[in-house]
């Protein structure tokens, strides 16, 4: 199965210049999804990981259907005001900006392995804010995982030395 198929081009969105890459034509599929996360599981496979931490609100879809396929526990990672308890923060810059991603304090007991995921791996800013957010809490990062990788603005650069797994790249 072509899983680029089912992921749609938005031209100027958020803002102009960019190119979104819309997953919901994938979601809405279920054979396109499940394929997906099968083959996703199968490349998580082989590695040793306790946890899989994503940010809102794509990165949870998947993970949280890895997570269960693979009997890992799941940690959201999110924007700042949306987590009730304790956390710790990490700013990062974005394709067109800057944000902010949070966790709960007590999300990572340390020595824990962690495999990060996100849909995109876009500059590589949100993956290097996560893994700073896991090595403050004491875990230490496996594995960075991506449904799809932009690799026209050239990620593994910003990310070098970092484990870095792409099911797609454009």
């Amino acid at each position: 199965m072509n899983l680029r198929d089912y992921i749609r081009d938005i031209p100027d969105f958020p803002e102009k210049g960019i190119i979104f890459r819309d997953i919901t034509p994938l979601l809405k599929n279920p054979e396109a999804f499940k394929f997906a996360i099968d083959e996703l599981s199968k490349k998580l496979d082989n590695l040793d990981f306790d946890l899989i931490i994503a940010p809102e609100a794509r990165g949870f879809i998947f993970s949280g259907a890895l997570s269960y396929k693979l009997n890992k526990g799941f940690i959201p990672v999110r924007k700042p005001g949306k987590l009730p308890y304790k956390v710790i923060s990490e700013s990062y810059s974005l394709e067109y900006g800057t944000a902010e991603l949070q966790m709960h304090i007590d999300a990572i007991e340390k020595g824990q392995k962690v495999i990060i995921f996100d849909d995109v791996l876009a500059t590589g800013g949100t993956a290097k804010a996560m893994k700073k957010l896991i090595e403050k809490a004491g875990g230490e990062v496996v594995a960075m995982v991506f449904l799809i990788e932009l690799t026209y603005l050239n990620p593994r650069k910003f990310l070098e030395g970092e484990n870095i797994i792409s099911l797609i790249e454009l």
